[in-house]
């Protein structure tokens, strides 16, 4: 059989066919590192054909935090045949569960990848956005408590940040623990938020 990555693909099957090779880069490569060399290589064609696909190093680079930013909110969907609480609950331990598996990736994409574009940024705000609609829609909140849902984001990223820092033997608290704690903190925040209800 031919090698697949010699075949003829459509324009937008090799953007994906390269996305995907840098998506499975950057797992192990910060991607402000990540050779576009060596990403030519794997989808065996040249590195000027790549900039056929992707004019800048950086429009690749977009690309690829895009993807993974799909990718982070298809991991935290909920299962939303379960009650509000269970889908809340799914929602934050698949959320740690993501930053643990990828933390190096989720740090840059919360701090900054060496990528000088605005729209990186655009990328982690369309995540939290989507996160913060999702228990907006799962617990019927009303929609001026979403500033506040928001907010709590922040705090459940950086409490799995902090946690995920951590050598698993040397964890304080099980997974279970911190997601509890999260929805404690969700539950309070609420409860003195002046327009909870919807």
């Amino acid at each position: 059989m031919s090698d697949p990555s010699r075949r003829r693909l459509s324009a937008d099957d090799r953007r994906r066919q390269l996305v995907g090779i840098g998506l499975a880069m950057i797992i192990e490569t910060p991607i402000q590192d990540l050779s576009l060399d060596q990403v030519a290589a794997e989808a065996g064609i040249s590195r000027g054909l790549l900039f056929h696909y992707f004019p800048t190093k950086t429009d690749f680079y977009l690309a690829c935090i895009s993807a993974a930013g799909r990718r982070i909110l298809r991991n935290t969907a909920p299962d939303e045949s379960a009650s509000g609480a269970d889908q809340v609950w799914g929602m934050v331990t698949a959320m740690v569960e993501q930053i643990e598996r990828r933390r190096s990736f989720y740090l840059t994409l919360v701090h900054g990848s060496g990528v000088a574009d605005p729209r990186v940024s655009e990328v982690y705000d369309s995540v939290r956005s989507v996160s913060t609609d999702r228990v907006v829609g799962a617990l019927g909140l009303a929609p001026a408590t979403r500033p506040v849902v928001h907010a709590w984001w922040a705090y459940v990223e950086d409490r799995a940040l902090s946690w995920t820092a951590v050598p698993t033997d040397e964890r304080t608290g099980s997974l279970p623990e911190l997601v509890s704690h999260c929805e404690t903190v969700l539950q309070a925040v609420l409860d003195v938020s002046p327009d909870a209800s919807p």
